[in-house]
């Protein structure tokens, strides 16, 4: 007499334990674009927003409060990206973030080929928002009650 020994779904083992590969790879990718975004991009914005404001090209003036506020932003972003409950949230916000700033480099700065950069992020971060949805339903779960 022969026994079938459950099987798991190959991806339910990959996400749904701590250690996995994809689990590492994805908290690795978090924390390294988290610290980029709170070290070297929100924070500038936030420490010498009037160094960043003076040294922009002519074609690429912003508003100094919408400097502030995208470095506020990026800040953010980053940190959530380390929280487990908010790393998808974060990731959604700044894949949304990076397409616009895509869109800043390739029409307003009129830089197309600077655009690349920041799809590659906005593709990262929905890869991990996707990865991390679960995050979403718990968070809104615990809020709603």
């Amino acid at each position: 007499m022969t026994t079938a020994a459950p099987t798991a779904h190959l991806s339910d083992d990959i996400t749904g334990r701590p250690g996995t590969i994809r689990n590492r790879i994805l908290w690795t990718l978090q924390i390294l674009l988290g610290l980029f975004f709170i070290i070297a991009s929100g924070g500038p914005k936030l420490v010498i927003p009037n160094v960043l404001a003076d040294n922009a090209p002519e074609n690429l003036t912003i508003p100094f409060g919408l400097l502030v506020f995208i470095g506020v932003v990026e800040v953010a972003g980053g940190i959530g990206l380390m929280v487990p409950r908010l790393s998808a949230l974060a990731a959604a916000g700044l894949s949304v973030l990076t397409v616009l700033a895509a869109g800043t480099q390739a029409f307003i700065a009129d830089k197309p080929a600077m655009a690349i950069f920041p799809l590659v992020l906005a593709a990262i971060f929905a890869w991990i928002a996707y990865e991390r949805r679960s995050g979403i339903t718990d968070l809104r779960t615990s809020l709603s009650r």
